[in-house]
């Protein structure tokens, strides 16, 4: 038997990718889901709802999996960035976070779950669906390029030819609208306009944001948006005024 494995991202690609595997029969064994720890409440309501949505299908819930330090303890990317005093990765122009938070924590997973252990012994991949849409078709190719002993990678809305917005009209056919965004609250690639309404949707949210910023020892950048404080972007528009440049040019890949 192949084992057939969603990376799932919490967001509305995966949620439609799922959604269509689930109608189209496809095989599903697992679904995972990597929490950095600084997801908005609305995407942790969400993954719950799709859980029960899928239980009602007969299909298998979500699991989610955590980064574990060495000593075995849990530690949330928000937890990190206080121990260490400095700000996620990617502000520093890195991916990291994506490494250390999602890609790690699947992985350990995996290598321990009997069922892919069985396969690998003899001598079968597992199948991974990967959640990338129809405009999204250059990272597709880029993670071809790169041969997995233990994984064949398959791209269904890329096979389906669905972009975000079809995506979006297939989640609210199922009946599971309001998805909104997946990413962590504090993520360096927010844009000014989504600073700004982390600020009006969750104040709280908001204030544990700057606070890694505010404990972070900067040198070579200003803040979590890199060029520019999300401090800065805050006090400007609570004062009415022109928002400082906020261009980032290295988009957060785990973001969905």
């Amino acid at each position: 038997m192949i084992p057939h494995i969603v990376a799932f991202g919490g967001g509305v690609d995966s949620t439609a990718m799922v959604i269509g595997l689930v109608e189209k029969k496809e095989p599903i064994d697992l679904i995972l889901f990597a929490d950095t720890g600084g997801e908005r409440p609305h995407t942790y309501e969400h993954i719950q709802r799709f859980s029960n949505w899928l239980k009602d299908k007969g299909y298998p819930e979500i699991v989610t999996v955590k980064r574990t330090r060495r000593d075995g303890s849990l530690e949330t990317l928000e937890q990190e960035c206080h121990r260490r005093n400095n700000l996620p990765s990617i502000a520093y122009g890195f991916k990291s976070c994506s490494q250390k938070h999602k890609i790690a924590p699947q992985d350990k997973f995996l290598n321990n779950w009997e069922v892919a252990q069985n396969a690998w012994d003899q001598g079968i991949k597992c199948v991974k669906y990967i959640g990338y849409d129809s405009n999204e078709s250059h990272r597709a190719d880029n993670a071809s390029k790169r041969l997995d002993p233990k994984y064949d990678f398959r791209y269904p809305l890329i096979e389906w030819d669905w972009d975000r917005e079809y995506c979006l009209d297939v989640i609210k056919g199922a009946g599971l609208e309001n998805v909104g965004k997946s990413a962590c609250f504090f993520c360096p690639s927010s844009k000014p306009k989504e600073i700004i309404e982390l600020q009006l949707q969750y104040p709280d949210l908001l204030q544990r944001a700057l606070a890694i910023e505010d404990q972070a020892e900067l040198t070579s950048i200003k803040g979590l948006g890199r060029r520019f404080s999300w401090r800065d972007v805050i006090n400007a528009h609570n004062a009415q005024m022109e928002l400082p440049f906020c261009g980032f040019d290295l988009p957060c890949e785990c973001t969905e």
